[in-house]
């Protein structure tokens, strides 16, 4: 296949999928997600990502008639029926299918995958320019659910500015970005957000870290200004598609470019995981 859809059972390709009008992620966004990338159809860092999806799922009472095993052979069943040699795989569950009511109780889960060809790169090269906007979303940010509004509202204005992402902060104290981390490079350390209720664990950013105690670079758990963060000598966002992009403009200002040592070593070490894991 092309590209494939897989709603509690049915497989179809994407345009042909139909889903229950009454699913509640269409009134309430009401459901979990987790996302990755495959090669050769090999899933990366699924048992990651799939420790993450069941922690989201624990986070707002949704429960499951599967389990992690279970939903990872058939995550992997259905990579293998898609005719290319790398993808983006996502999977979500909502609570369950039930006329509109803020209230629930004894729903089954529905659980939604789609699985569509997507050319990965993996560059030295590519820098990437942000911009910063206030992070008025709720509390809720270390669970990946499906309330996105406001990351689709500051992703389009930096789209339609001509910019790939955007950098959030709480009074000034950075916390992530729209669909990546971010973090800093800064005298020779490692610094990027702790984990705490307004950033998402992502699953690039431990790899970060792990890489970064493995070459020997210092690492910070803490927060970091927005002032801070433009001073740094390395800005890097970091996602399942882009696990060490190099920031190179934000707000219009040039930034980072003065530790290209560490910033290379870091992104060598993480596609070189990449390429052995995702390997035939």
């Amino acid at each position: 296949m092309k590209d494939l859809a897989y709603y509690n059972g049915s497989i179809t390709r994407i345009s042909e999928m139909m889903v229950p009008f009454n699913d509640r992620s269409h009134f309430f966004g009401d459901g979990v997600y987790d996302a990755t990338i495959a090669r050769n159809h090999v899933i990366f860092k699924l048992s990651d990502h799939l420790e993450r999806f069941f922690n989201s799922m624990a986070l707002v009472d949704i429960q499951s008639d599967f389990s992690k095993d279970e939903l990872g052979d058939l995550l992997t069943d259905l990579t293998a029926q898609v005719d290319a040699d790398e993808v983006f795989v996502y999977f979500q569950v909502s609570r369950g299918t039930a006329l509109r009511n803020h209230t629930y109780h004894d729903l089954k889960a529905n659980l939604a995958i789609y699985i569509t060809p997507e050319k990965l790169e993996m560059s030295f090269d590519k820098r990437f320019k942000l911009m910063t906007t206030p992070d008025y979303r709720f509390e809720f940010c270390h669970i990946k659910t499906l309330n996105l509004l406001p990351n689709v509202l500051a992703s389009q204005e930096a789209a339609q500015r001509g910019l790939d992402e955007v950098v959030f902060h709480r009074n000034q104290r950075v916390t992530e970005c729209a669909h990546s981390n971010i973090s800093i490079l800064k005298d020779g350390v490692f610094q990027t957000a702790p984990l705490d209720r307004w950033i998402l664990p992502g699953i690039a950013r431990k790899y970060l870290i792990l890489a970064s105690k493995a070459l020997g670079i210092a690492v910070s758990e803490t927060p970091f200004t927005v002032s801070e963060m433009l001073a740094a000598d390395e800005i890097i966002m970091s996602s399942s598609g882009t696990p060490c992009g190099a920031v190179s403009e934000i707000d219009g200002q040039a930034v980072g470019g003065r530790d290209p040592g560490r910033l290379r070593q870091l992104q060598t070490f993480l596609y070189q995981d990449f390429y052995a894991e995702t390997a035939i």
